[in-house]
């Protein structure tokens, strides 16, 4: 309930208030902001006038520890700072707000022993569900979530033995997707830099790369682990670009990875795509307004969140739903930042 000032006394607006003014039983009031049944949307529309008009504000907290289970879907992430998953949450909430929860998102910061902690507090909202991207490929918190009995959905990083519902991206196609445009282009010297081999996905789109340089009797690229942040991935990189090398083509496996090659090139005075060619993973808008724009495999975050939602909400509905993995297409946007390569390849500044 929302307290109002009015001079010196205090009034306290409740559903019969907003019954009264909307010309409505008080049960239609509670169904309206519960959704626990269907209203006439002239009816519902009514309703959020009158409440607006008084200033009501529903409690849910009470409501749903009545109901014994919250309308809220709790999911927890390695880095609220990388913009990958920020988008997929962006893109879940859309999909759970339309039927009428919630979202709690939480962050481990990249470490499991922080993943359980906030797990586990999480777990003390009575989320109907849950969705995690694991920090590792461990994924310590599994026992954790398994023992709460509430359905969960892994994401993105999904371990190799993982059995339950998860929805990913197919990794080992993306790279393929790259390495064949470049290879096209006739690039046959190739640098990955790739955030951290220690991750599923992240060998799994190396796998792709080094499959399509096999088959056309390429060397097998050369391997950088930038890390998780960008600061140590333009170190590493600008190391690497300080050498002599001959490398012409430069595979990005995160958007962080992208952005350390970027100004390593820039420090270096190497030119895009006259010097090297770069390829990023994931799409944003700042791929578009940079200098040439970035050619770059797009993940269907959209899609994805939609696919998240849609497995969790069959346990909701159905508890004895089966498990299942899925794994959608990526999609490689041609632009400017990738070209034929340049015959001398990369010098050092």
């Amino acid at each position: 309930m929302l307290v109002l000032w009015e001079g010196c006394g205090v009034m306290v607006v409740s559903i019969k208030d907003v019954a009264s003014r909307a010309g409505v039983s008080a049960g239609t009031v509670s169904n309206v902001f519960s959704g626990n049944r269907v209203v006439k949307p002239d009816l519902a529309e009514r309703v959020r006038r009158a409440a607006t008009d008084l200033g009501y504000q529903p409690d849910r907290a009470a409501s749903q520890l009545r109901a014994g289970k919250a309308k809220v879907v709790a999911a927890i992430v390695p880095d609220l700072n990388n913009p990958f998953f920020t988008s997929l949450i962006a893109s879940i909430e859309a999909s759970v707000r339309g039927e009428g929860y919630d979202i709690i998102v939480a962050s481990s910061h990249g470490d499991a022993e922080e993943e359980a902690r906030r797990l586990s507090a999480l777990l003390g909202w009575k989320p109907a569900g849950v969705v995690i991207i694991p920090c590792t490929d461990e994924f310590a918190s599994r026992e954790l979530l398994s023992g709460s009995g509430v359905p969960f959905v892994v994401a993105d990083r999904v371990p190799s033995l993982f059995d339950g519902d998860a929805v990913t991206v197919d990794n080992v196609d993306a790279g393929v997707k790259a390495a064949e445009h470049l290879v096209a282009l006739g690039h046959r010297q190739f640098v990955v830099a790739a955030s951290s081999m220690k991750l599923q996905n992240i060998r799994e789109r190396c796998e792709g790369i080094e499959a399509v340089l096999s088959r056309e009797g390429l060397a097998a690229p050369i391997l950088i682990e930038v890390g998780l942040d960008f600061d140590t991935a333009a170190e590493r990189l600008g190391t690497f670009m300080e050498g002599e090398r001959q490398a012409t083509a430069f595979i990005a496996l995160t958007n962080f990875a992208t952005l350390g090659i970027l100004a390593s090139a820039n420090k270096n005075g190497l030119s895009v795509p006259q010097d090297i060619s770069v390829l990023g993973f994931d799409d944003y808008s700042w791929m578009h307004a940079f200098k040439p724009p970035l050619t770059a495999i797009r993940q269907p975050v959209d899609e994805m969140g939609r696919a998240i939602w849609n497995r969790l909400r069959g346990h909701l509905s159905d508890e004895s739903q089966p498990s299942a993995r899925e794994r959608l297409l990526c999609d490689l946007l041609v632009r400017a930042s990738t070209g034929a390569p340049a015959a001398e390849g990369v010098r050092s500044a």
